[in-house]
C-alpha cells in the first residue's frame, strides 16, 4: 500500500502540495519526516519476501475492465525489509549531504525525489554513502530522481528517465524484482494536456512492468484526495485532508486502475 501527505510552504502553496506513495503488496503504516528548506514527505517500510514476492498478481486488469485479483502465495522465504519514502526537495543545488544525513538518521534506503531542477541524466553521489539517479531537461523546473543506500546500487539493473516528470528504477533484491518510479505532477494551474501527458507517461511506464513484479511510486501529486473514503476504500484510508480536487481524484482512479493503494491515509494528517 502507499499514500499522500501535505507539503509545507516553501515558494510554492501548501494547498498545492501532495507527496505521496502508491505501492503493490504489503506495507506498513507510514511515518513522516521533514527537514529544514525541505517539504515534509512520506516514508513507509516495505517487506519483500521470497522470490517473486509473498503476493501473487493472478492476472491484470483487461480491457473489459476485471479487476485485478491477488492471493496470497504460501511459501517460507527470507524476508528483506525496506524503507522507502518521497520528497519535493525543491531544487537539489546545496541540499545533496543535508538529505543524505536525514536519509541516514531515518534509515531510509530508498527515496524518491522531485523539482530537483538538475539539468541532464546521470548519477552522482551525495555523500555519506547514498546515490542519485537523476533526469532533467532544464535547471530551473521540474525534473525528478531516486536515492539509494549505496549498497542496492549494484542491484539496479535499468534505469528509464522517461521525461523530466517521471522516471523509474528496476532493481533485485533477494530474488525480488521492485521497480521504483518517482514522480513529479504538473500544479494545479497548468493546463489539462500538460497533466494528461504525465499520466500517460506513468500509464506506459506501469504498463511495461511484467506482471508479478513490485511496483512504489514516490510522487508529488499536486493535489488532494480528500478526507474521507467513502466508495474507495479499496484504495485508501479515512485520513486525507481538505475536500478532494480534480487531481486528487486523478490519484485515486489512476490507483484504483493499477490495484495499487494510497497509504499515508490511514493515518492522521494524510493526503
Amino acid at each position: 500500500m502507499s499514500c499522500p501527505i501535505r507539503g509545507s510552504n516553501h515558494g510554492i502553496p501548501g494547498d498545492n502540495l501532495l507527496t505521496s506513495l502508491l505501492c503493490m503488496g504489503p506495507v506498513s503504516v507510514p511515518m513522516t519526516m521533514g527537514m529544514p528548506g525541505l517539504t515534509k514527505t512520506a516514508i513507509s517500510a516495505f517487506d519483500l519476501q521470497g522470490t517473486g514476492g509473498n503476493w501473487a498478481t493472478v492476472g491484470r486488469r483487461s480491457r473489459g475492465g476485471r479487476r485485478v485479483r491477488r492471493q496470497r502465495e504460501k511459501r517460507k522465504c527470507k524476508s528483506v525489509g525496506l524503507r522507502i519514502g518521497t520528497l519535493n526537495v525543491e531544487t537539489m543545488t546545496g541540499k545533496g549531504r543535508e538529505l543524505a544525513d536525514v536519509m541516514e538518521r531515518r534509515k531510509v534506503d530508498i527515496l524518491c525525489v522531485q523539482e530537483t531542477r538538475w539539468k541532464g541524466s546521470k548519477a552522482r553521489s551525495i555523500g555519506a554513502g547514498f546515490k542519485l539517479f537523476y533526469y532533467g531537461v532544464v535547471s530551473k523546473r521540474n525534473g525528478v530522481g531516486v536515492v539509494l543506500k549505496e549498497e542496492f546500487v549494484r542491484n539496479v539493473l535499468e534505469v528509464k528517465r522517461v521525461s523530466d516528470r517521471v522516471m523509474s528504477l528496476k532493481l533485485e533484491i533477494e530474488g525480488v524484482m521492485l521497480n521504483v518510479v518517482s514522480g513529479y505532477a504538473p500544479q494545479v494551474g497548468c493546463e489539462l494536456e500538460e497533466k494528461e501527458r504525465f499520466w500517460s507517461e506513468l500509464d506506459e511506464v506501469m504498463e511495461s512492468i511484467p506482471t508479478g513484479e513490485r511496483v512504489v511510486i514516490g510522487a508529488d501529486f499536486n493535489g488532494h484526495v480528500g478526507d474521507g473514503n467513502r466508495g474507495d476504500e479499496e484504495v485508501m484510508g479515512k485520513c486525507g485532508v481538505k475536500e478532494r480536487n480534480l487531481e486528487g481524484q486523478m490519484v485515486v482512479d489512476f490507483a484504483k486502475r493499477m490495484d495499487m493503494a494510497v497509504v499515508n491515509t490511514s493515518e492522521e494528517g494524510g493526503a
